[in-house]
């Protein structure tokens, strides 16, 4: 079994006070279904399970009256066995995508109480228009993302005590036994390939055979796109896919803007603005904006329509590059694509804890990867895929515009470059 720290969230949410239905969102293949079926069996005595796509019969449980007397006699036909009446009841319902009146009764359920409620499903956002009345403001959210690198790090023997000691570095800015780096800058490169979808993980920690991870990998992208053929409408079907397959060739640019051109000749927002939000929406891509200005708040800076697009996994992208690749990343050689798996790989974490993502370009000049607020200052990322340190744009950045601090990530060791600059491992992303 893999540990993921989702349980946690899901504890904290099982024990508030005033809680209601928990919706639990998150691209297909991340583990929504294995990770609430353990945490349903280990920590309720009463235990519903509905998933709309194995059973579209149970559609009919949300077919008449939404009031909660209804639903709970129409459960207690189909699951007469279980005590609806017990405190210590969850009622599961998975895939709830597939069934947008149950999405409308969250709100019932919610304001009864009567039960604890869990939704899951994929591509939640992009059915809004089905669902009659949608349940704003009754729904506790959370997302599930892939494994992040800890996770990942555990599943290949790492304990958290490790993880502990290496962040304690980071607090002190002293260099890491070289030992360590080394181990942790190979399980950096094997998570880049692997990425973090778990039966992949769980597929890779079992055998360590690379091809299999890869076939599993094309074919969580084939699900992918028959989801676009499933759940897109129309036209729209044929315009997500060529974002979604032009996304290597908008990474492998020195400038990495998402150019509509790359995906048609004649491309431009108009025609595929929609179809990228769909991606997005999907928790697919992830959008990474340019600022206008450098100061805090970033979101009040970002201008929205000048972007990057990252895949949230990145050994996703890689098995959407040419075959051999993955090989030659676990060598160092980077080819074409140089630096944007590393960007990439920074993107997807700091994705996975919770950060927005953002970027900031001058003239064509200066280019930082990523600016953050980190410890409450604004602070610029530059990620490079070797050990080069030099800072020539941070130092711009400090000298000249509103930052506070500079961190460069790189496969380094620990080093403090000047006053308000350091260098970190890239691995220590997950710590920022």
């Amino acid at each position: 079994m893999l540990k993921r720290k989702i349980i946690n969230n899901l504890i904290e949410w099982k024990n508030k006070k005033n809680k209601m239905c928990l919706l639990l969102k998150g691209a297909r293949q991340v583990g929504k279904t294995y990770i609430i079926d353990i945490f349903c069996r280990e920590n309720y005595s009463n235990y519903i399970y509905i998933n709309f796509f194995e059973k579209p019969s149970y559609k009919d449980i949300f077919e008449g009256n939404l009031d909660i007397e209804t639903i709970c006699k129409q459960l207690n036909l189909l699951f007469p066995n279980t005590n609806l009446e017990s405190p210590d009841t969850v009622l599961v319902l998975d895939e709830i995508q597939e069934c947008p009146k149950a999405i409308t009764a969250l709100k019932f359920l919610s304001i009864a109480k009567k039960f604890d409620v869990i939704a899951t499903g994929s591509l939640l956002g992009i059915n809004y228009k089905e669902v009659a009345s949608y349940p704003v403001g009754y729904i506790d959210h959370l997302e599930m993302h892939s494994l992040d690198f800890e996770e990942f790090c555990w599943a290949n023997g790492i304990n958290e005590e490790s993880f502990k000691d290496l962040k304690t570095h980071l607090d002190t800015l002293k260099p890491i036994p070289e030992a360590i780096h080394n181990k942790m800058l190979e399980l950096f490169k094997e998570y880049i390939v692997i990425g973090g979808m778990p039966n992949v993980v769980q597929e890779y920690v079992n055998t360590h055979n690379f091809q299999n991870v890869i076939n599993m990998q094309k074919g969580i992208l084939n699900d992918y796109e028959n989801d676009i053929i499933k759940y897109a409408e129309g036209n729209e079907k044929i315009k997500i896919k060529n974002c979604f397959l032009s996304i290597p060739k908008q990474l492998s640019k020195d400038y990495k803007k998402f150019r509509y051109n790359l995906v048609e000749a004649n491309g431009n927002s108009r025609k595929y603005a929609n179809s990228l939000l769909w991606l997005n929406d999907a928790n697919i891509t992830s959008f990474c904006h340019n600022l206008g200005n450098l100061e805090l708040p970033l979101e009040g800076n970002s201008k929205e329509d000048i972007f990057k697009v990252y895949m949230r996994d990145t050994g996703l992208l890689m098995a959407m590059l040419e075959d051999g690749y993955q090989q030659e990343i676990m060598n160092g050689n980077l080819g074409i694509y140089k630096g944007a798996i590393y960007e990439n790989i920074v993107a997807d974490i700091f994705t996975k804890n919770n950060k927005k993502l953002y970027y900031f370009e001058h003239n064509s000049t200066i280019e930082i990867d990523f600016i953050i607020k980190y410890q409450n200052i604004l602070t610029a990322i530059e990620v490079k895929s070797s050990e080069n340190t030099k800072s020539k744009s941070l130092k711009s950045l400090i000298i000249n515009w509103n930052v506070q601090k500079g961190i460069k990530l790189s496969t380094k060791n620990i080093s403090v470059i000047s006053d308000k600059i350091i260098n970190l491992p890239i691995y220590m992303a997950v710590f920022l």
